[in-house]
């Protein structure tokens, strides 16, 4: 399947993801989830928000609606929520917290990278993952990522493990998943508008990055969503990371006006499914 490009614009090699949000319900659970679970660090807390992230980069933010209903079973929205740790020891860590803390619902070695999967209190997906050195990815005939699913070498990773308690400095946002109503509309707007690459296709199933990453964002059918997302719990927005400000005047000329607006160090644009992104300097 060919990539739906206008034309030959893509995103910078550099563009990566920046902070995610989440509306929640009860601030107090979820924030002890992801600091002590996740291993994050409590950054900032003002009244019905928190801000959490790895040696004083915000990674997460979370703003408390006690009154937002729960997303319903037809609304668009978040999979999950991936934070990349940089090494095996530390995803040994992260395995032991999620062990000792909460549940696990599901480990994976995708030969690219290394991945735990679990649920926050409020039933948000999460990913904990390694990456394998870029060169020995894998990839097919055009180029594309191949990624796999296999069994986790559980007694490897977690002899890695060196017992912190706090996820390493350089943790960020590696991807988000998500959950759409369209394959093929989220296809146009993030490949063709936006300028991601298709790195890989499997059924019901897509997932595009920039400067041949195995992927920022994914997205899903799997649960059959029908409807755009809703203003209640759940994911709020994500950043994607553009620098260059002539690229990101450009990028904006690219998107549908009538779907954006104007935020502090970039703008925001709605995707086909009602999901907000932000695109901002990270510089």
């Amino acid at each position: 399947m060919d990539s739906p490009t206008d034309d030959d614009w893509t995103l910078p090699e550099e563009t990566h993801l920046g902070r995610v949000a989440l509306r929640v319900g009860d601030l107090e659970p979820m924030t002890a989830f992801y600091r002590d679970v996740i291993g994050l660090s409590v950054l900032d807390r003002n009244g019905t928000t928190a801000t959490l992230g790895a040696d004083g980069g915000p990674l997460l933010e979370l703003t408390a609606d006690p009154d937002a209903a729960e997303r319903t079973r037809t609304e668009a929205g978040l999979f999950h929520t991936a934070f990349r740790v940089p090494s095996r020891a530390a995803l040994g860590d992260a395995l032991e917290r999620i062990r000792n803390r909460w549940e696990l619902d599901g480990a994976s070695d995708h030969d690219v990278s290394e991945a735990l999967y679990l649920d926050d209190p409020e039933g948000n997906g999460v990913e904990v993952y390694r990456d394998r050195p870029r060169e020995t990815w894998s990839t097919v005939g055009d180029g594309r990522v191949h990624m796999v699913t296999e069994p986790f070498d559980f007694e490897g990773v977690a002899a890695a493990a060196t017992g912190e308690e706090r996820a390493p400095a350089d943790t960020d946002v590696g991807h988000v998943h998500l959950e759409v109503a369209s394959l093929e509309a989220f296809e146009r707007f993030y490949i063709a508008a936006f300028g991601f690459d298709l790195r890989a296709t499997y059924p019901d199933a897509r997932f595009v990055a920039a400067g041949g990453y195995h992927h920022h964002v994914g997205a899903n059918t799997w649960n059959g969503r029908t409807g755009p997302t809703g203003d209640g719990r759940g994911l709020d927005w994500f950043e994607v990371v553009v620098s260059d400000d002539a690229l990101r005047r450009e990028l904006r000329d690219r998107l549908p006006t009538n779907l954006e607006s104007t935020i502090e160090s970039g703008f925001a644009v709605t995707d086909p499914d009602g999901i907000e992104i932000r695109v901002v300097d990270g510089s």
